[in-house]
């Protein structure tokens, strides 16, 4: 497929070479805009913008926080008035934008679907993590750490949320879920706690927990925010030693906390390839070239003893190129 997406740049090139640049305008929209890991989706489509030498035009979209769902849906209606070439979405939803999506589909707007799948529409490819796999993987995670601080694995899990019924986070509590059932039957993961992606109520979830079970061994938070609201209660609480708390992505503080040994591990995902990969994928379906139905992004688990050779992985910043 690189191949190919290669023969395509040169023939464009070539083709605009004579007859006048066609430049494409593809529409990129992230679920918010106060997180690193968005802005790391955005660092992955400004750089394929970059390595497309003028051929398409990236602009970003978003709202501020992935709480506003209604907000991105009306971002969304006025990207399709503009009849972009191509779309590139993470959207919050899974059902929200299905008629809108749909509808610009059917008027010839290409649509890449990123992290986040939604249904009910045509698309022309979906590119993100098997989140079931990365929540398993975090389990396995949280049972190593506990072993490894020869606590037993018997007592109580504490999972915080950021949303309720979005379906990466629904995978992701589920796959951890199904797997701690399956490795460690006697850990309990007491009723998910949703914190509407607020920091300040996944640490005060995480204490509230803490006050609440005395046989607490650990906690799973299922993305950026809820990872850093966990670790800010452990490291004011110096629970480092007695609290294994796991979470998904890789926020600077996430990075921090890791350090420190608030969290154990982090699931990372590719938010970088997303990005890249998406507007790649925008570009060679408005060329009409076949596309996977689904690819997977696929997931990497970071520990404190890999930090340092993982750091190209944590932080996309550093592979800003525009």
């Amino acid at each position: 497929m690189r191949k190919v997406l290669m023969l395509l740049v040169m023939a464009s090139l070539l083709f605009g070479a004579t007859l006048g640049f066609a430049v494409y305008e593809i529409a990129f929209i992230v679920k918010a805009t106060d997180s690193d890991f968005w802005q790391y989706t955005i660092v992955g489509g400004k750089n394929a913008e970059h390595d497309l030498q003028g051929l398409v035009n990236v602009t970003v979209y978003g709202p501020p926080s992935e709480a506003d769902i209604d907000l991105q849906i009306s971002i969304l209606e006025d990207v399709v008035n503009k009849k972009p070439d191509a779309i590139v979405i993470s959207s919050t939803s899974s059902e929200a934008p299905s008629l809108i999506l749909d509808e610009a589909f059917k008027q010839g707007i290409k649509i890449i679907l990123i992290d986040n799948f939604v249904y009910d529409t045509g698309y022309n490819s979906f590119l993100a993590t098997n989140n079931a796999v990365g929540g398993a993987a975090a389990a396995d995670k949280l049972v190593e750490a506990l072993k490894a601080n020869n606590k037993p694995l018997d007592g109580k899990v504490g999972l915080i949320s950021a949303m309720a019924g979005v379906q990466v986070l629904t995978d992701r509590d589920s796959g951890f879920m199904n797997r701690l059932k399956e490795i460690a039957p006697n850990l309990t993961v007491l009723p998910t706690i949703y914190v509407d992606n607020d920091i300040s109520r996944a640490a005060n979830a995480a204490e509230d927990l803490l006050v609440a079970h005395s046989d607490l061994v650990g906690f799973f938070a299922d993305n950026n925010h809820t990872g850093i609201g966990v670790a800010r209660v452990i490291e004011q609480r110096g629970l480092e030693n007695q609290i294994m708390a796991v979470a998904y992505d890789s926020d600077p503080l996430e990075i921090e906390a890791l350090d420190s040994g608030a969290l154990k591990a982090l699931i990372v995902q590719d938010p970088h390839g997303m990005g890249y990969k998406g507007v790649m994928y925008a570009f060679m379906a408005i060329h009409g070239e076949p596309l996977p139905e689904y690819y997977d992004t696929g997931v990497y688990i970071i520990t404190k003893d890999i930090l340092e050779e993982s750091m190209e992985i944590l932080d996309p910043f550093s592979r800003k190129r525009y």
